[in-house]
């Protein structure tokens, strides 16, 4: 049995078209009819294939590709084998993004898992609920009273939407998520099994224990975010959890209540955000970083991987380290402590 191939290209192109598509520079008009009808990483290029190489570190890659096209810097052309079809570009990555997202339109907008084209009568639906036309409920979704859905939104299997959310037009809500107590923008996309609106983790020591403290906030997402799977977003306590327009949130990452997030920010996988923080716009996290409650990490800054943030962060700075520090004297240091060790070993050997 032939494996799955789980994404079909919508069409081919030519290498002319992609010059033209991309702006890049065809080096031999000859090639310009050469079809391509998928992309490929540069290891697994074969006929009809496009695929790029983004800098001489992987250049010896060309030397036997069987791909059919190449997207490259200038300075690379001449290392394509004949016949290959060489497109000089200056962002030869940005360029194959371009042609790919042309080819494979499916793998960026998510539809439905079943083929659903309407409601599912086996979905579980309020009465006064709103649902605008075309949009796609599929089986065992539920969606609570008073809520708003927009044109061209998609509710995956057994997604769970809360009385009087609302969400947008052209979103995705994936299989067994669950939206509550929300405000939800245009063009969201929310993978599998993401929480958003529970509860933030809010409790007061009394004479009996600890007190669960009302979280009487929302969640507001706005236009044009992704949010990735099993990632959760409590709503606010007094005041709104906030996600800004164009941010991208991967999988697993936690975003506690009050947390204000600005604009076309990249938060990675594994990361924590306590209560209260605040991101500026253009922030970058890395993997697993973990922000203490009521941070302020400025616009533009960005975050190494595994860094423990307890101070706030100025705009457009770069720190690492736990505690987190300007990424410079994190190094600086790290760099002492290995000379100590070096020190010492060298010592023990000389001891013999």
């Amino acid at each position: 049995m032939k494996d799955p191939d789980f994404f079909a290209p919508a069409r081919a192109i030519t290498a002319g078209e992609v010059a033209s598509l991309t702006g890049a520079t065809l080096a031999n008009p000859d090639h310009a009819d050469i079809v391509i009808d998928h992309v490929a990483a540069a290891f697994e290029g074969a006929a009809g294939a496009l695929i790029f190489i983004d800098g001489k570190r992987n250049a010896h890659l060309l030397q036997n590709t069987s791909a059919s096209a190449v997207l490259c810097p200038q300075d690379l052309v001449s290392l394509v084998p004949e016949g290959v079809a060489a497109l000089s570009a200056g962002r030869a990555q940005a360029a194959f993004n371009t042609v790919a997202r042309l080819l494979f339109p499916t793998a960026i907008r998510l539809g439905s898992v079943t083929g659903q084209t309407g409601i599912s009568p086996r979905a579980a639906i309020a009465d006064d609920a709103v649902l605008e036309e075309g949009v796609i409920v599929e089986a065992g979704a539920v969606i609570g009273a008073k809520a708003m859905i927009g044109r061209g939104t998609v509710i995956a299997p057994n997604a769970v939407i809360g009385e009087g959310t609302r969400i947008g037009r052209d979103g995705y809500v994936g299989p067994g998520a669950s939206v509550q107590c929300a405000m939800i923008g245009d063009r969201v996309i929310i993978h599998a099994g993401v929480r958003i609106g529970q509860d933030g983790f809010g409790y007061l020591p009394g004479p009996k224990g600890l007190e669960k403290i009302p979280q009487i906030g929302r969640v507001v997402v706005q236009d044009d975010v992704e949010i990735g799977a099993n990632t959760t977003v409590d709503r606010g306590a007094l005041t709104d959890t906030i996600i800004g327009q164009g941010t991208k949130i991967d999988n697993l990452v936690q975003v506690a209540h009050n947390v204000k997030i600005g604009r076309s920010c990249v938060i990675a996988g594994h990361c924590g955000l306590s209560g209260s923080v605040t991101l500026g716009d253009f922030v970058m996290l890395g993997g697993r970083v973990g922000i203490a409650d009521h941070i302020k990490i400025g616009s533009g800054a960005q975050l190494a991987a595994s860094s423990g943030v307890m101070t706030d962060v100025p705009a457009g700075e770069r720190w690492a380290g736990s505690p987190a520090q300007p990424m410079r004297e994190a190094f600086r240091e790290l760099a002492a402590l290995r000379g100590l060790v070096d020190g010492k070993r060298r010592k023990k050997e000389e001891r013999g």
